[in-house]
């Protein structure tokens, strides 16, 4: 009797032994699906990897707006520099790899080759050519300057022409050099004769002696009875004399008489001093925003008066190679005979 109890109780430990062993096992098992799913998901999603988007056309485009064009795309820009053959084309996209229109995933690096302007192996030939030009094309040389200050000389060609350079055109640029040039200084010697300006009026009297290439100081004198303001009253050396390029000539104008509103009155300025005339242009900025040229002539430097008779609160301005060098805000109350 003992025996059977005994016996029924091992047999009902077997089977709750059993039963948990099979709820363990199945709940490993189950773990284990769980785990491989969740595997099996990240490792797809890795496959897939990121969106993919189309490489734009970058080519011929200024780098700025290449960076913002990839940058919408989600793409990074790996960048080069190389020179190329026009100064035109100066951080312009010139290559780009992948192509436009490759397909490819976001995130990847778009290599770009961006122009770092002109260079030369060789020296170019600048005889013939005015030195301001000159000065324009060798900016954009990076291996190549010029040697100041000039040397000048007089000669047949214009002022201001080179007429000698060192090295020659075509030496072979292996490194960084200074171009040493010689320019002309206009013909030596070179006689002018003197129109006759008295009783011209202003203009025409002021046309007639940028014509005639001659430079000039005007000064003012008060009008007389009968004497027609902005007129010539007289000048030295008289109309018919001869005199040298580079002798300077004096016309005395009858004052300007300002209307209402005007300002009236002589500009002054003195210009530094030039181996040869430079171009010089006198502007008068108008209150209403307009621009009128009042004068553009080859000056040597030195002194520079030019009668003026503008709307009050005119601004002339006065430029040397483009450059600004003086500027004066005219005044009606300034517009007295004390100031002539």
């Amino acid at each position: 009797m003992a025996f059977k109890n005994l016996s029924g109780k091992l047999d009902g430990l077997e089977d709750y032994v059993g039963s948990h062993l099979r709820l363990f096992i199945s709940l490993t098992v189950g773990l284990l699906v769980f785990v491989g799913m969740i595997s099996l998901s990240v490792f797809f999603i890795a496959v897939r990897g990121k969106e993919q988007v189309m490489v734009p056309d970058v080519t011929g485009e200024e780098l700025t707006q290449a960076l913002l064009k990839l940058q919408v795309k989600e793409l990074y820009p790996e960048i080069q520099l190389r020179f190329s053959n026009s100064s035109d084309d100066k951080g312009l996209i010139l290559e780009q790899s992948p192509d436009a229109g490759t397909v490819v995933k976001a995130e990847r690096r778009i290599s770009l080759v961006v122009s770092s302007g002109v260079t030369l192996d060789k020296v170019g030939n600048y005889l013939g050519r005015n030195i301001n030009d000159v000065r324009s094309d060798i900016a954009a040389v990076p291996l190549l300057s010029i040697k100041e200050p000039f040397m000048y000389q007089y000669a047949a060609e214009a002022a201001g022409t080179v007429i000698q350079q060192n090295p020659p055109a075509g030496t072979d640029l292996t490194g960084p050099a200074a171009l040493e040039l010689v320019v002309s200084r206009g013909q030596e010697n070179v006689r002018i004769t003197v129109p006759n300006l008295e009783g011209a009026a202003f203009q025409t009297a002021l046309e007639r002696l940028i014509q005639a290439r001659i430079n000039f100081i005007f000064e003012i004198v008060p009008p007389g009875e009968g004497d027609i303001p902005e007129t010539v009253a007289a000048q030295n050396p008289f109309g018919g004399s001869e005199i040298s390029a580079g002798d300077t000539m004096t016309v005395s104008l009858y004052a300007p008489v300002p209307g209402e509103g005007e300002a009236a009155g002589l500009f002054r300025y003195t210009l530094p001093r030039n181996p040869y005339p430079l171009p010089v242009t006198v502007d008068a900025l108008l209150p209403g925003g307009a621009t009128r040229r009042l004068a553009g002539v080859n000056h040597p430097g030195g002194n520079f008066t030019l009668p003026y008779r503008l709307p009050d609160g005119s601004t002339i301005v006065l430029t040397m190679l483009d450059r600004e060098l003086y500027r004066q805000t005219v005044r009606s109350e300034e517009s007295s005979p004390e100031q002539f």
